[in-house]
């Protein structure tokens, strides 16, 4: 038996684990389309340059999966990715979530806390909806973006912040700064790498795949059998618009895998008719019946701890274990605002 060579074995392993790292990144993109294949060699090009990237597209074509993807292909790829979603803190909240406080910074500061910026040291932090931030928040973040350092509130020394920024936005941001409602000098300082994301009616090629893709996920996650689409729907999907890009067309296969006997997702109305509620079925599943009382219970928890510590999102993320990011991702899907509860 021949010896085993540990140096050939070591680049075998690493030659795998690349190739896993590269499906795992990449291979969520879907779509063989000269659009997607464009993508693809740009996400690999720009991956490994630690450089600020700024991802353009609608409203659900993907920008946060690129930003993964990005980050996942990059020398960071072993560090944190911290999405923040922008249009969800308050303007007033804004600062603190992104650069965290000092102990005693303000009434109820009795810890210090963390920003987003800390939490995503040596990583990537991925700034979705950039084009919503006030002026204010703006000049704080060019800071940030040129001088590689921040305050936490109350904090008389800045700190370093050993970060890449991936930012995106559904705007035209240069048109902004044409009104005069977003920063000239930020602007160019996160528009050095850019990439746009075309809107699917721009990719219909890619749709029968995206179809395919989506159907075999989603039999799997909800243990359900795979649908299969008659070749008039599939020419009906290619030929809708999709307003709502990706997203729309997910949610729709995960409507007709969930409910494949009802008639109105098959129609030709179907697609018209997606933004529309749809009628419960009269007996509610078991799982059906848990994801309703489990959204109940989110709802009457956030309320509950978000009263107990007046507002403070920082606090009332630390009292229930989870992140800042978490809970605000929490408090947009059940249109909470800590402002409701100061």
């Amino acid at each position: 038996m021949a010896a085993i060579n540990k140096d050939e074995l070591k680049k075998e392993c690493e030659a795998v684990k690349e190739a896993l790292k590269k499906e795992f990144a990449i291979g969520q993109i879907i779509g063989k389309s000269e659009a997607v294949r464009e993508l693809h060699k740009k996400i690999e090009q720009i991956s490994p340059c630690n450089i600020n990237v700024l991802i353009s597209g609608e409203s659900g074509t993907g920008k946060e999966l690129v930003a993964r993807a990005i980050h996942y292909l990059s020398l960071r790829a072993g560090k944190p990715f911290i999405p923040v979603n922008c249009c969800a803190i308050p303007e007033h909240l804004f600062e603190n979530e992104l650069f965290g406080h000092v102990k005693g910074a303000f009434t109820g500061a009795c810890d210090n806390h963390n920003g987003l910026v800390k939490e995503a040291e040596g990583g990537t932090l991925f700034l979705d909806e950039i084009g919503t931030i006030s002026p204010n928040v703006q000049a704080k973040l060019l800071r940030l973006l040129q001088d590689k350092e921040y305050k936490p509130l109350g904090c008389p020394k800045p700190k370093n912040a050993d970060i890449r920024i991936i930012a995106a936005t559904n705007k035209d941001l240069y048109t902004l700064v044409r009104e005069g409602t977003f920063r000239e000098d930020l602007y160019y300082r996160l528009n050095i790498l850019a990439i746009y994301l075309p809107p699917l009616r721009e990719r219909r090629d890619d749709i029968p795949q995206l179809i395919s893709h989506f159907i075999n996920k989603y039999s799997r996650e909800y243990n359900k059998p795979e649908i299969e689409l008659s070749q008039a729907l599939i020419n009906e999907f290619a030929a809708y618009k999709w307003p709502g890009n990706i997203r729309e067309l997910e949610n729709k296969i995960q409507q007709m895998i969930v409910l494949p006997s009802n008639p109105v997702l098959f129609s030709k109305k179907a697609l018209s008719q997606s933004d529309k509620p749809m009628k419960e079925p009269e007996k509610e599943c078991l799982k059906a019946a848990k994801k309703r009382i489990v959204r109940s219970f989110e709802k009457s928890y956030l309320h509950q701890i978000l009263k107990e510590h007046g507002g403070n999102v920082a606090m009332a993320a630390k009292k229930a274990g989870k992140s800042r990011t978490s809970l605000w991702n929490l408090l947009k899907k059940h249109n909470l605002s800590p402002k409701e509860f100061m």
